[in-house]
């Protein structure tokens, strides 16, 4: 079963990083989200994030923002985050596809914050591309 993300009260700016609808899925019993990566190359074991429906914090974004973190660095959901709102990021992060560049900066000219510039070295994957 599919749950589209406008039905619920999903607008946080890590929701960026997911395909726009969830699954519901049923792990031992137990009702579960799963959220699916939007990263063409996910660099985690799963493509798939659960959130199961049977714990307080059913809303909680933690090990979304976990994820993200792996697969798109953690500078680039710190900048999603500055956006404030989902529909922002998504914007921006359409925006960034097609345009060469960082996409930090992307998401920081939509945020009301100065624009940074990072000294980190490059990942494995940025140094294949590059």
């Amino acid at each position: 079963m599919t749950i589209d993300r406008m039905s619920k009260k999903w607008d946080a700016p890590v929701y960026v990083f997911f395909k726009p609808s969830a699954c519901v899925e049923y792990v031992e019993g137990r009702k579960a989200h799963v959220f699916e990566c939007e990263a063409t190359r996910c660099r985690c074991k799963s493509k798939y994030v659960r959130r199961f429906l049977y714990t307080s914090d059913t809303s909680s974004t933690s090990n979304l923002r976990r994820h993200a973190k792996i697969c798109w660095g953690e500078e680039v959901v710190m900048a999603a985050d500055t956006t404030g709102n989902l529909r922002i990021a998504r914007e921006a992060l359409s925006k960034k596809r097609g345009l060469n560049g960082s996409i930090t900066v992307a998401f920081e000219r939509v945020g009301k914050n100065k624009v940074t510039y990072s000294q980190r070295a490059h990942t494995k994957l940025e140094a294949r591309y590059v």
